[in-house]
């Protein structure tokens, strides 16, 4: 017996919180794969039932994206090949053929990653509370057994293209024939918004916009060669302003690998942050539902977003759900309050009509849309959004977390301030002029620090004292 025969599988490497993540080669294998495919079906009870397959650009993502479907496939599914998708085309297709689904994606991870995001039909989401361990711990048992089991009837294997229905029912969504001419750069950074803009907001298959879209790194790339798909780090956008100010745009937009997050730029190369951008989609999502009958349409936000964007909902009408960081979260809050938009610091936005689910084209789109029903530049619509400082995400290196935020804490104790833990600790002044989070990683040494105040020099104040307690 070889050492490759006896060789127990354990996956918890790669199986996170709500998806799996690994090196290709070590920790996600085309082996691997074939049993998580066998194990999506059993624990889903999908015999007999179409199971959608896609995956993103990256090299790997074909081949296991054939295992997956062979893995379903013996445990009697029926499989449908979408092809190359991003993920928020995955949703839609979970969504629109109410079927379950998974995708070959590592989002904005570098190149020798790459995993999986599932979905159950109607694009309900998939995380360890919900279907995600016991897939993990079937598939190490069909793996440490070398044996999957056929099911009486093996199922069938086809192909199917939704990028057509996904644009066409983004444009349904928001209606962007009517905008002003505007000159739109995008950055797809070699991922999948290289495919999707096209057809969403080009004419690749649908009817010309009143845009002119220039485009930046299209080439679907999953060595990632001009920076990395992840515009969450600034020198990521560096390129993007660049262009944004050489053509002249109106406004730029960077997706990530699998193009379910958006971040956005000003006509003077400025980033638009993603609590604005809550802010000026949840005010179009509030009229739109109010106008429908909705009398008091639900937004959700997470809790480092600014707090401009319950401000507005409150202003508009609307009512303001606050909810601890992170996308399972999210949905599951979205699917209780039956919200009609959902918002994270993280560029992450979920609407009621995308089946709860998050998509970075949809965003995008409300964005165009607010931009081109009015005459003035996005540096001062998105002013109007982001009327406080807030400091960004401060990562410190330490190992006692707890200690740290109990000096902070003790510091502060003598000021006039409300302290929750939703989600690390939140100290909030009482007078309205600042607040901040520190919240531990639960997988690195780090605490996080997010400061938000009325004015900079305020926000630098805070954001050094706190600093100054935690790197004691």
């Amino acid at each position: 017996m070889t050492s490759e025969q006896t060789k127990t599988f354990d996956l918890s490497a790669s199986f996170k919180a709500y998806d799996v993540r690994g090196i290709v080669g070590d920790s996600i294998t085309a082996e691997i794969v074939e049993a998580v495919g066998a194990a999506f079906v059993d624990v889903l009870k999908l015999e007999g039932q179409t199971v959608l397959v896609g995956g993103d650009m990256r090299p790997s993502s074909p081949e296991f994206a054939k295992a997956f479907a062979d893995g379903a496939a013996t445990r009697g599914a029926n499989v449908q090949l979408l092809d190359l998708i991003s993920t928020d085309e995955l949703y839609y297709a979970c969504g629109s053929l109410n079927a379950a689904g998974a995708t070959f994606t590592a989002s904005h991870n570098p190149a020798e990653y790459n995993g999986i995001k599932m979905s159950k039909a109607g694009a309900q989401p998939i995380s360890s509370e919900s279907g995600l361990k016991e897939i993990q711990a079937l598939a190490e048992e069909y793996l440490n057994t070398r044996s999957i089991p056929a099911a009486a009837t093996r199922g069938q294997i086809g192909v199917q293209d939704v990028l057509k229905g996904y644009a066409e029912y983004l444009r349904e969504l928001v209606d962007l024939s009517g905008s002003r001419p505007l000159k739109v750069v995008v950055d797809a950074g070699n991922g999948m918004a290289g495919l999707t803009t096209p057809a969403v907001l080009g004419d690749a298959l649908l009817p010309k916009l009143p845009f002119e879209i220039i485009p930046l790194y299209f080439e679907l790339d999953g060595s990632f060669p001009n920076h990395p798909a992840n515009p969450l780090e600034p020198e990521n956008l560096r390129d993007l302003q660049a262009a944004v100010i050489k053509h002249g745009a109106d406004i730029g937009l960077a997706f990530d690998g699998d193009a379910d997050r958006c971040f956005v730029i000003d006509e003077k190369g400025e980033p638009v942050s993603p609590s604005a951008i809550t802010g000026m989609v949840a005010r179009r999502e509030i009229a739109r539902a109010q106008a429908q009958g909705e009398a008091t349409p639900t937004i959700i936000h997470n809790l480092l977003t600014s707090r401009a964007v319950p401000e507005l909902v409150e202003h508009d009408g609307g009512r303001a759900v606050r909810t601890r960081v992170g996308h399972s979260f999210i949905k599951a809050v979205m699917a209780e309050e039956g919200a009609v938009f959902g918002g994270e610091h993280s560029a992450h936005f979920y609407f009621r009509d995308f089946w709860n689910a998050d998509t970075g084209m949809l965003a995008a789109m409300h964005v165009l849309a607010a931009l081109g029903e009015q005459d003035g530049p996005l540096s001062e619509l998105g002013h109007e959004y982001e009327p406080y400082v807030s400091s960004g995400e401060i990562n410190s290196e330490i190992e006692d977390k707890a200690g740290a935020v109990e000096r902070v804490r003790v510091d502060f104790a003598a000021e006039d301030i409300t302290v929750d833990t939703m989600d690390g600790s939140t100290f909030t002044a009482n007078d309205g002029s600042f607040w901040f989070n520190l919240r531990p990683s639960n997988t690195e040494p780090f605490l996080r620090l997010n400061v938000e105040a009325t004015d900079r020099p305020l926000m630098e104040r805070v954001r050094d004292r706190v600093l100054a307690n935690v790197r004691r």
